[in-house]
This record gives C-alpha cells, sequence and structure tokens, in this order.
C-alpha cells in the first residue's frame, strides 16, 4: 500500500510547484503528518511495529518528494516516524517543543517552516497540532485528527507571492477513520 502514494505524490507536488512563474523565488513545500502509531504506555512511549512500517512508509514519500528539512517535536514517536526519512538523507532533525501554550508552539513551528522559504519541509506532529500548523500556515481550518488516524499526508505549498495551496492525502496503510472527525476530505484542494 506504501507504493500508491509514491505514484500520487510526486505528479502531485510538481504539478503543484509548477503553476508558480519562473521568475519568481522556488515556493516552499511542505509535507505535514501525525506521528506514527505509537506503543502502549504512558509518557513518551516509542512507535510501535505498526508505526515502525508507517516511519518506513513516510521515509519512501519523503525521498520522492526531495525532503530537505525535518520539523518534530521533543518526544520520541514524532522523532521516531521522521527517523529512517533523516538518516536515509543524511539529515539533522530540528525540534521545536511543544509547550502548554499549544498557540505558542503552533505559532513556533510555522516560523521554523518559514526559515526555510523555497525548500521541500517535513513536519511531524500530533493530532491536535498537525490540523493548527495547517491554519497558521495559510491552509484550511481543520478539525483536530482522530486518535486513530495516522495515515494523513498535508502537502502545502507556499508560493512566494503569498498564495496557499493544501492538499489532503493519505500515506501507508489505511488508518479506521471516524466520519465525525476532519473538514477536509482527503485527495481535495483548497
Amino acid at each position: 500500500m506504501a507504493k500508491r502514494p509514491l505514484r500520487i505524490l510526486l505528479p502531485l507536488v510538481l504539478a503543484l510547484t509548477a503553476a508558480a512563474p519562473s521568475s519568481q523565488a522556488p515556493a516552499t513545500v511542505v509535507i505535514l503528518v501525525r506521528h506514527a502509531e505509537r506503543a502502549p504506555g504512558s509518557g513518551d512511549p516509542p512507535i510501535s511495529e505498526t508505526g515502525q512500517a508507517r516511519a518506513r512508509a513516510l521515509a519512501e514519500v519523503g525521498k520522492v518528494a526531495g525532503v530537505q528539512v525535518i520539523i518534530t517535536t521533543q518526544f520520541q514517536r514524532t522523532k521516531q516516524t521522521a527517523g529512517a526519512l533523516a538518516e536515509a538523507l543524511g539529515i539533522t532533525m530540528a525540534t521545536v517543543g511543544t509547550q502548554s501554550d499549544v498557540a505558542k508552539h503552533i505559532a513556533d513551528v510555522a516560523a521554523a517552516v518559514k526559515q526555510h522559504a523555497g525548500k521541500t519541509v517535513l513536519v511531524v506532529g500530533h493530532s491536535n497540532t498537525i490540523p493548527a500548523i495547517v491554519g497558521a500556515l495559510g491552509g484550511p481550518k481543520l478539525a483536530d485528527l482522530c486518535e486513530t488516524e495516522y495515515d494523513n499526508l498535508f502537502t502545502m505549498v507556499l508560493d512566494t507571492g503569498g498564495g496557499v495551496r493544501t492538499i489532503r492525502g493519505k500515506f501507508g496503510v489505511a488508518t479506521p477513520v471516524d466520519a465525525a472527525c476532519g473538514s477536509m476530505k482527503p485527495g481535495s484542494r483548497e
């Protein structure tokens, strides 16, 4: 199942970025995902075996997309989700720690992304932060992700002129979706 998103993601990213005039600086491409499935436990549990498979699927997607920057939180589940890609590409992950002030964390992640204009950036966050980061970067307002959803992949293209395009896709093995969760359907474009 991981192969399907690879065939979809690259043409999609190329199509989105091709719309920018060549006289402008290159757009920033931001790929946002929630951390992979975690192992049972409290505190800061690692990702599970299923999560490790999802991390490998993300590594394949990230290689095809040309990820140059990886931003995670301080939790091992976000670092492990991006770890295979970071290792494959020789990238040192940047950590933007979470605080009790979620709004400040969202703003800090958005600011970190904007420091890498013209690059392809992967952000690995959490069910309640990824939708808010999409919004902070100029995308649509989204509901928090369901607790059981791990396969969402948001691709945003931030044009130098201020235009923002957002596509919600999937990667890896499908996870159950609660019909009440999410406001932007997979494959939709806003």
